[in-house]
């Protein structure tokens, strides 16, 4: 079952990337959470060392268009069902009334809090797909965030966390001023032979340590 599980979960998400529905937007939405406001103790010291102080977190909450690569963003401090629910009403407000909203999250109790889902009986144009357990590398805002800590997070100096949220706000921005989609071509049938083939390798590897 688990398996089966796996598959159609798979299947769906895969189909929504190349075969997106008519009059539709899919969104891939996630969390970054705890990011921290980092500073060096030491003026022209190396930053990210022993000698760096962390000044406060912040979540970031991004929803990644799949087909224009657009973003829609929110900074916040924590990452409850509440701040989640902020969000989708942000979604709902800045999209289209007459367009379709299909959103690809992980499996975080967050996202199918008890009022989130009347939330999102009451709003029927929201449908929501789950990737499957382990398999985060299927949505597309994970690349988005190695992009923002690679070339934003890392090279700065965060003094406190309305900088933090100053510098991602930023980030979006500039990406918005020239989106690149990243093309989806990987078909699901491609990924399962994948999936099996690192399962038995596992396995192997496995039967070799007993």
């Amino acid at each position: 079952m688990h398996c089966k599980r796996f598959t159609e979960k798979l299947e769906a998400i895969v189909g929504l990337y190349l075969n997106p529905p008519e009059h539709a937007i899919v969104l891939c939405v996630d969390e970054k959470i705890q990011i921290q406001a980092l500073a060096r103790t030491q003026p022209g010291g190396p930053l990210m060392t022993h000698d760096y102080k962390r000044n406060g977190t912040a979540t970031l909450f991004p929803a990644l268009n799949s087909m224009d690569a657009a973003m829609i963003g929110m900074c916040q401090e924590r990452h409850r069902h509440q701040e989640w629910l902020k969000f989708l009403r942000v979604i709902d407000d800045v999209t289209p009334a007459d367009k379709q909203i299909f959103l690809m999250a992980d499996n975080y109790s967050t996202h199918k809090h008890v009022k989130v889902q009347r939330w999102l009986k009451r709003h029927p144009r929201f449908h929501v797909y789950f990737t499957p357990t382990s398999a985060s590398w299927l949505n597309m805002a994970e690349r988005f965030f190695r992009g923002l800590t690679q070339n934003r997070l890392r090279r700065g100096v965060l003094r406190d966390v309305e900088e933090l949220i100053m510098a991602i706000e930023g980030y979006i921005d500039r990406h918005n001023e020239d989106p690149k989609p990243f093309i989806w071509t990987a078909k699901a049938n491609d990924i399962l032979e994948k999936v099996k083939r690192a399962r038995k390798c596992l396995n192997n590897v496995r039967s070799v340590w007993r």
